[in-house]
Protein backbone atom coordinates (compact mmCIF):
# COMPACT_ATOMS: atom_id res chain seq x y z
CA UNK A 1 0.00 0.00 0.00
CA UNK A 2 1.33 3.47 -0.92
CA UNK A 3 0.58 6.58 1.07
CA UNK A 4 1.27 10.26 0.49
CA UNK A 5 4.19 11.67 2.51
CA UNK A 6 3.18 13.69 5.53
CA UNK A 7 4.38 17.23 6.15
CA UNK A 8 6.74 15.81 8.78
CA UNK A 9 8.17 13.38 6.23
CA UNK A 10 8.66 16.18 3.69
CA UNK A 11 10.32 18.40 6.30
CA UNK A 12 12.73 15.62 7.27
CA UNK A 13 13.58 14.93 3.62
CA UNK A 14 14.17 18.61 2.87
CA UNK A 15 16.41 18.96 5.91
CA UNK A 16 18.42 15.92 4.80
CA UNK A 17 18.77 17.29 1.27
CA UNK A 18 19.86 20.69 2.53
CA UNK A 19 22.48 19.03 4.73
CA UNK A 20 24.01 17.52 1.59
CA UNK A 21 24.15 20.82 -0.29
CA UNK A 22 27.76 21.54 -1.20
CA UNK A 23 29.54 24.83 -1.01
CA UNK A 24 29.75 25.87 -4.70
CA UNK A 25 33.52 26.15 -4.39
CA UNK A 26 33.70 22.53 -3.26
CA UNK A 27 31.97 21.19 -6.35
CA UNK A 28 34.33 22.77 -8.88
CA UNK A 29 36.68 19.77 -8.81
CA UNK A 30 35.90 16.07 -9.01
CA UNK A 31 37.68 13.29 -7.16
CA UNK A 32 39.20 12.22 -10.48
CA UNK A 33 40.68 15.68 -11.01
CA UNK A 34 42.12 15.80 -7.49
CA UNK A 35 43.53 12.27 -7.85
CA UNK A 36 45.18 13.23 -11.15
CA UNK A 37 46.78 16.26 -9.49
CA UNK A 38 48.10 14.03 -6.67
CA UNK A 39 49.52 11.54 -9.18
CA UNK A 40 51.32 14.28 -11.11
CA UNK A 41 52.94 15.69 -7.97
CA UNK A 42 54.04 12.23 -6.85
CA UNK A 43 55.46 11.47 -10.32
CA UNK A 44 57.46 14.72 -10.17
CA UNK A 45 58.73 13.76 -6.72
CA UNK A 46 59.89 10.34 -7.92
CA UNK A 47 61.77 12.00 -10.78
CA UNK A 48 63.46 14.32 -8.30
CA UNK A 49 64.58 11.30 -6.25
CA UNK A 50 66.05 9.70 -9.37
CA UNK A 51 67.92 12.95 -9.95
CA UNK A 52 69.45 12.62 -6.49
CA UNK A 53 67.43 15.21 -4.58
CA UNK A 54 66.55 14.73 -0.91
CA UNK A 55 63.45 12.88 0.27
CA UNK A 56 60.49 14.84 1.64
CA UNK A 57 59.30 13.43 4.95
CA UNK A 58 57.04 16.38 5.77
CA UNK A 59 54.09 17.72 3.71
CA UNK A 60 54.59 20.60 1.32
CA UNK A 61 53.27 23.94 2.55
CA UNK A 62 51.41 24.42 -0.71
CA UNK A 63 49.83 21.21 -1.98
CA UNK A 64 47.39 22.09 -4.73
CA UNK A 65 45.03 19.08 -4.32
CA UNK A 66 44.56 20.15 -0.68
CA UNK A 67 42.69 23.27 -1.67
CA UNK A 68 43.07 25.29 1.53
CA UNK A 69 46.75 24.46 2.11
CA UNK A 70 47.61 27.94 0.80
CA UNK A 71 45.76 29.38 3.77
CA UNK A 72 47.19 27.06 6.41
CA UNK A 73 50.74 28.27 6.88
CA UNK A 74 52.47 31.58 7.71
CA UNK A 75 53.03 34.00 4.83
CA UNK A 76 55.03 36.60 6.78
CA UNK A 77 58.26 36.55 8.73
CA UNK A 78 58.08 34.93 12.16
CA UNK A 79 58.47 37.04 15.31
CA UNK A 80 59.41 36.16 18.86
CA UNK A 81 56.39 35.89 21.16
CA UNK A 82 55.96 36.02 24.91
CA UNK A 83 55.37 32.39 26.02
CA UNK A 84 53.19 33.47 28.95
CA UNK A 85 50.91 35.42 26.61
CA UNK A 86 50.58 32.46 24.27
CA UNK A 87 49.69 30.14 27.15
CA UNK A 88 46.66 32.30 27.91
CA UNK A 89 45.16 31.21 24.59
CA UNK A 90 46.69 27.75 24.16
CA UNK A 91 44.27 24.86 23.62
CA UNK A 92 43.73 22.35 26.39
CA UNK A 93 40.92 19.89 27.02
CA UNK A 94 41.12 20.12 30.81
CA UNK A 95 41.52 22.72 33.51
CA UNK A 96 43.26 20.39 35.99
CA UNK A 97 46.11 17.89 36.24
CA UNK A 98 45.76 14.91 33.93
CA UNK A 99 43.88 12.02 35.56
CA UNK A 100 44.58 8.42 34.56
CA UNK A 101 40.92 7.91 33.63
CA UNK A 102 41.08 10.65 30.98
CA UNK A 103 42.82 8.20 28.65
CA UNK A 104 39.64 6.10 28.45
CA UNK A 105 37.22 7.89 26.12
CA UNK A 106 34.55 5.21 26.62
CA UNK A 107 33.77 5.98 30.28
CA UNK A 108 33.31 9.75 30.22
CA UNK A 109 29.49 9.65 30.19
CA UNK A 110 26.62 7.77 31.77
CA UNK A 111 26.25 5.17 29.02
CA UNK A 112 28.31 3.08 26.62
CA UNK A 113 29.33 4.76 23.34
CA UNK A 114 28.36 3.10 20.08
CA UNK A 115 31.03 1.52 17.92
CA UNK A 116 34.07 -0.73 17.88
CA UNK A 117 36.02 -0.36 21.11
CA UNK A 118 39.78 -0.18 20.50
CA UNK A 119 43.01 0.34 22.42
CA UNK A 120 45.63 2.59 20.80
CA UNK A 121 49.04 2.35 22.42
CA UNK A 122 52.65 3.09 21.60
CA UNK A 123 55.69 5.09 22.57
CA UNK A 124 56.94 8.62 22.02
CA UNK A 125 60.59 8.54 20.92
CA UNK A 126 63.28 10.98 19.89
CA UNK A 127 65.31 10.64 16.70
CA UNK A 128 67.78 8.27 18.37
CA UNK A 129 65.05 5.93 19.62
CA UNK A 130 65.19 7.16 23.22
CA UNK A 131 61.89 7.37 25.12
CA UNK A 132 60.39 10.79 25.79
CA UNK A 133 58.79 10.62 29.23
CA UNK A 134 56.40 12.97 31.01
CA UNK A 135 54.88 14.50 27.87
CA UNK A 136 51.25 15.56 27.58
CA UNK A 137 49.35 13.85 24.75
CA UNK A 138 45.86 15.01 23.77
CA UNK A 139 43.71 13.22 21.22
CA UNK A 140 40.46 14.12 19.49
CA UNK A 141 38.44 12.27 16.89
CA UNK A 142 35.11 11.69 15.18
CA UNK A 143 32.70 9.09 16.52
CA UNK A 144 31.74 5.74 14.98
CA UNK A 145 29.47 7.56 12.51
CA UNK A 146 32.15 10.04 11.41
CA UNK A 147 30.75 12.98 13.37
CA UNK A 148 32.60 15.44 15.63
CA UNK A 149 30.94 17.10 18.59
CA UNK A 150 31.50 20.52 17.09
CA UNK A 151 29.08 23.16 15.86
CA UNK A 152 30.89 23.40 12.51
CA UNK A 153 30.36 19.70 11.82
CA UNK A 154 26.85 19.60 10.37
CA UNK A 155 26.88 16.61 8.04
CA UNK A 156 23.91 14.26 8.60
CA UNK A 157 25.51 11.63 10.82
CA UNK A 158 24.34 11.03 14.39
CA UNK A 159 26.00 12.49 17.45
CA UNK A 160 26.65 9.90 20.15
CA UNK A 161 25.58 11.37 23.52
CA UNK A 162 27.99 9.01 25.26
CA UNK A 163 31.06 9.91 23.23
CA UNK A 164 32.77 13.31 23.21
CA UNK A 165 35.90 12.13 21.42
CA UNK A 166 38.65 13.83 23.43
CA UNK A 167 41.20 12.45 25.89
CA UNK A 168 44.53 13.12 27.57
CA UNK A 169 47.48 11.12 28.89
CA UNK A 170 51.03 11.59 30.14
CA UNK A 171 53.78 9.43 28.66
CA UNK A 172 55.36 6.98 31.10
CA UNK A 173 59.05 6.47 31.93
CA UNK A 174 59.58 4.48 28.72
CA UNK A 175 57.69 7.01 26.62
CA UNK A 176 54.63 4.77 26.62
CA UNK A 177 51.01 5.89 26.26
CA UNK A 178 47.68 4.13 25.90
CA UNK A 179 44.13 5.22 25.04
CA UNK A 180 40.88 3.27 25.05
CA UNK A 181 38.43 4.71 22.56
CA UNK A 182 35.98 3.98 19.73
CA UNK A 183 37.21 3.42 16.19
CA UNK A 184 36.25 6.54 14.20
CA UNK A 185 34.56 6.46 10.81
CA UNK A 186 35.40 8.36 7.61
CA UNK A 187 33.61 11.65 7.09
CA UNK A 188 32.93 14.10 4.24
CA UNK A 189 34.72 17.42 3.92
CA UNK A 190 34.53 20.37 1.55
CA UNK A 191 37.81 20.09 -0.33
CA UNK A 192 36.13 18.88 -3.54
CA UNK A 193 32.98 17.14 -4.73
CA UNK A 194 32.29 13.92 -2.77
CA UNK A 195 35.49 14.25 -0.73
CA UNK A 196 35.92 11.84 2.21
CA UNK A 197 38.64 11.74 4.83
CA UNK A 198 40.05 8.35 5.90
CA UNK A 199 39.31 7.38 9.50
CA UNK A 200 41.92 8.93 11.79
CA UNK A 201 42.71 10.16 15.29
CA UNK A 202 44.34 13.55 15.89
CA UNK A 203 47.31 13.60 18.30
CA UNK A 204 48.70 16.70 19.99
CA UNK A 205 52.01 16.52 21.85
CA UNK A 206 53.36 19.18 24.19
CA UNK A 207 56.91 19.76 25.34
CA UNK A 208 57.78 21.79 28.41
CA UNK A 209 55.18 24.49 27.67
CA UNK A 210 52.33 25.31 25.30
CA UNK A 211 54.69 26.97 22.80
CA UNK A 212 56.18 23.52 22.14
CA UNK A 213 53.23 21.82 20.49
CA UNK A 214 53.17 19.35 17.62
CA UNK A 215 50.06 17.92 15.96
CA UNK A 216 49.74 14.81 13.82
CA UNK A 217 47.20 12.18 12.72
CA UNK A 218 47.12 8.41 13.13
CA UNK A 219 45.41 6.29 10.47
CA UNK A 220 44.20 2.69 10.37
CA UNK A 221 45.67 -0.03 8.12
CA UNK A 222 44.03 -0.91 4.82
CA UNK A 223 41.83 2.17 4.46
CA UNK A 224 40.57 2.38 0.84
CA UNK A 225 40.42 6.19 1.06
CA UNK A 226 44.19 6.67 1.42
CA UNK A 227 44.79 7.08 -2.31
CA UNK A 228 41.96 9.62 -2.61
CA UNK A 229 42.84 11.87 0.33
CA UNK A 230 44.91 14.98 -0.50
CA UNK A 231 45.88 15.54 3.15
CA UNK A 232 47.38 12.05 3.53
CA UNK A 233 48.88 12.28 0.04
CA UNK A 234 50.40 15.72 0.72
CA UNK A 235 53.31 13.73 2.16
CA UNK A 236 55.03 12.86 -1.09
CA UNK A 237 57.40 10.24 0.34
CA UNK A 238 55.61 6.85 0.59
CA UNK A 239 57.68 5.64 3.54
CA UNK A 240 56.83 8.79 5.48
CA UNK A 241 53.13 8.22 4.74
CA UNK A 242 53.39 4.66 6.01
CA UNK A 243 54.66 5.93 9.37
CA UNK A 244 51.25 7.54 9.96
CA UNK A 245 49.47 4.18 9.76
CA UNK A 246 49.03 2.20 12.96
CA UNK A 247 49.66 -1.55 13.10
CA UNK A 248 47.06 -3.99 14.33
CA UNK A 249 48.51 -5.55 17.50
CA UNK A 250 46.72 -8.56 18.92
CA UNK A 251 48.74 -8.32 22.15
CA UNK A 252 46.86 -5.09 22.92
CA UNK A 253 43.42 -6.66 22.55
CA UNK A 254 41.18 -7.67 25.45
CA UNK A 255 39.00 -10.78 25.38
CA UNK A 256 35.44 -9.84 24.37
CA UNK A 257 36.27 -6.17 25.00
CA UNK A 258 38.57 -4.38 22.54
CA UNK A 259 40.87 -4.77 19.56
CA UNK A 260 44.24 -3.04 19.59
CA UNK A 261 46.55 -0.88 17.47
CA UNK A 262 50.17 0.10 18.02
CA UNK A 263 51.54 3.45 16.86
CA UNK A 264 54.87 4.98 17.84
CA UNK A 265 55.52 8.71 17.44
CA UNK A 266 59.05 9.82 16.50
CA UNK A 267 59.68 13.50 17.23
CA UNK A 268 62.95 14.17 15.39
CA UNK A 269 65.36 12.69 12.88
CA UNK A 270 64.92 11.33 9.37
CA UNK A 271 62.21 8.91 10.53
CA UNK A 272 60.18 11.48 12.40
CA UNK A 273 56.40 11.39 12.32
CA UNK A 274 54.67 13.92 10.09
CA UNK A 275 53.42 16.95 12.01
CA UNK A 276 50.74 19.26 10.63
CA UNK A 277 50.12 23.00 10.83
CA UNK A 278 48.17 23.89 13.97
CA UNK A 279 45.60 25.69 11.81
CA UNK A 280 44.52 22.49 10.07
CA UNK A 281 41.07 21.26 11.08
CA UNK A 282 40.58 18.01 9.20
Amino acid sequence: MRTEPTSSDRSTAETFQNAHTLDPAASTASQEQVSDEIAQIHDDYRQRLVAGQDTETQPRLDFTPYRSSLLRHPTKDLHHADPETIELFAPAFGQRDVHALESDLTIQHNGEPIGERIVVAGRVLDGDGRPVAGQLIEIWQANAAGRYVHKRDQHPAPIDPNFTGVGRAITGPNGEYSFTTIKPAPYPWKNHHNAWRPAHIHFSLFGTDFTQRMITQMYFPGDPLFALDPIFQSITDPQARERLIATYDHSLTSHEWATGYNWDIVLTGSNRTWMEDEEAEH
